[in-house]
């Protein structure tokens, strides 16, 4: 009778789990020969004549695919809470990278956890994607292009500091976690970003030393409008505890661009 019990309250767990990330509508941009799969959520009271506020956010490695619903495994339940919509009515977006690709143009040291990214070479195509899905909702005056938001965790994380740098006029403010910057050329280019950094003390999959190293060069220069969370007992897993955050939202929404 127990086993019954655990199991019917495992199932309907899932099925609220699975009915609240309903409200991600299924969606595919498509350019060229290229497809981006992402979920879409809309404000409960949708306007289709008001520009909203836009957060994308990149997932990490192990929820690339094509199925077009592993990419909201983390933070996907955040945003369809009912008091988060209520409070910060925006339109939000989780793009899902293929197996084969990357949110950033990277490679990997031989025998060590290290990154040298490669700015000179063309973003990858999903990352390319997403800035064209962007670009079509700012186009449509779907989206205030003054209030574009970008977070991103691991894989992500990485990916959301090469957009920045790519394109340093376009977000409004970002949420990089568990990532890595190419820290000389964010400071040349993207440092008047507003940014909240975090990472796990304990993260052995990338390691918190070039995100500590970045917030120390930003604050060495006297930039204002960055924040850097370091959670001593977390592994790689920092999101869970960053998207606890009960200051991360009200800060996001609170940034906006001066000119669009």
């Amino acid at each position: 009778m127990k086993t019954i019990l655990a199991l019917s309250a495992i199932m309907l767990f899932q099925h609220a789990f699975a009915q609240d990330l309903s409200a991600f509508e299924k969606k595919e941009f498509i350019k060229g020969k290229d497809t981006l799969r992402y979920r879409i959520l809309f404000p409960q009271k949708y306007r289709k004549h008001k520009a909203y506020p836009l957060v994308v956010f990149l997932h990490g490695s192990g929820e690339r695919g094509r199925d077009n619903e592993a990419q909201l495994l983390h933070g996907g339940k955040l945003f369809v809470n009912e008091n988060i919509r209520k409070h910060f009515p925006a339109i939000v977006i989780f793009p899902q990278c293929p197996p084969d690709s990357s949110w950033a143009r990277y490679k990997r040291i031989a025998n060590s956890a290290e990154r040298v990214f490669l700015p000179n070479e063309d973003a990858p195509v999903p990352q390319q994607l997403v800035k064209g899905l962007v670009d079509s909702l700012v186009n449509a005056f779907v989206v205030d292009s003054r209030r574009l938001y970008l977070g991103g965790l691991s894989l992500g994380g990485f990916g959301t500091y090469d957009l920045l740098t790519r394109y340093p006029d376009v977000f409004a403010a970002a949420f990089p976690i568990c990532g890595i910057a190419n820290i000389p050329l964010f400071i040349d280019r993207s440092m008047q970003i507003p940014l909240w950094i975090f990472h796990g003390g304990r993260d052995s999959t990338v390691s918190p030393k070039p995100d500590r190293e970045l917030f120390k060069a930003l604050m060495t220069r006297g930039v204002k409008t960055v924040s850097y969370t370091e959670y001593p007992q977390a592994g790689h897993n920092s999101w869970d505890s960053a998207f606890a955050e009960p200051k991360l939202l009200p800060w996001l929404f609170s940034n906006k661009k001066k000119n669009s």
